[in-house]
């Protein structure tokens, strides 16, 4: 299996196709497996890189600093660049991915080809509060990955979807998107996405001047009924020069599952507008 070392960090990633590189990155609970009704047909035109974020599937943390942050991550995607000899590549991310590639774009956006943010926002918290109520709701989301197990947390999910589970449970296919998230969340260490859940979402700041800095194409996507992140996609779609926009219709939050063919062709009508060939 492939990884790469960073300090006291092994990330893992997959590598798969040739031509322009893409770098992916998943969203909370998920891992690489999050991309793998795309990754086929994504593959079959372009350079696949998709990674697991500190916290989340194979990647390894021994020890602190844990560096379960937004600019950490940025630069671990940066470092998953330069450990593969790539001087520019595009970037697709997912929720509390996009939050990371988002904050990179704002400081290293001349390194990326286009940029690509699914069901995400430019804050790190998009809740509503203070310091110290974001860290009480945040504190109480990691005690319930302490507490449950995945089976229990899927079970859950099942009577309260949302916000993230909500275009899943009202799809025809709900039987079907439930069992691949089970078997791709239950992959996940879940004191390990504790520990993320309690110190990545800590900055409620959309950073609009770092947004309108961003000068690199920039595709935005979010789901109908991905109620947390209709707003921050609008914002940032204002605010980043020149961003496209993309509602898919009746589709919740976990575009790559509920909406897979939809992702994979924007994605890559969008990357082959701007190909690095060119």
């Amino acid at each position: 299996m492939p990884f790469f070392t960073r300090d006291n960090a092994k990330i893992y990633f997959e590598d798969q196709g040739c031509g322009d590189p893409i770098i992916a990155v998943h969203g909370l609970i998920e891992n690489t497996t999050y991309w793998k009704n795309i990754s086929e047909d994504i593959s079959s035109q372009f350079r696949f890189i998709p990674m697991d974020m500190r916290g989340h599937g194979k990647t390894v943390v021994d020890g602190e600093p844990y560096g379960y942050d937004a600019d950490t991550v940025g630069d671990d995607i940066a470092a998953l660049a330069d450990a593969l000899n790539l001087k520019r590549f595009h970037l697709l991310t997912h929720s509390t991915g996009g939050f990371a590639g988002v904050r990179y774009a704002m400081r290293e956006s001349g390194r990326l080809a286009s940029l690509i943010l699914t069901d995400t926002a430019s804050a790190t918290s998009v809740l509503p509060g203070d310091s110290v109520s974001l860290r009480a709701y945040h504190d109480k989301l990691a005690r319930y990955f302490e507490k449950y197990d995945w089976d229990q947390i899927i079970a859950n999910l099942w009577v309260n979807p949302a916000p993230f589970f909500r275009g899943i449970v009202d799809s025809l296919q709900a039987e079907e998107l439930m069992a691949s998230a089970y078997e791709m969340v239950r992959q996940g260490d879940r004191l390990a996405i504790a520990g993320f859940v309690r110190s990545f979402y800590n900055d409620p700041d959309p950073r609009i001047e770092g947004l309108r800095k961003i000068k690199c194409p920039t595709l935005i996507i979010y789901g109908e009924k991905d109620d947390l992140f209709i707003e921050p996609s609008k914002l940032m779609a204002k605010e980043i020069p020149s961003a496209l926009l993309i509602e898919y219709p009746d589709v919740g939050h976990m575009t790559a599952l509920e909406i897979p063919r939809r992702l994979a062709d924007d994605v890559m009508h969008f990357i082959g507008l701007h190909k690095m060939s060119k």
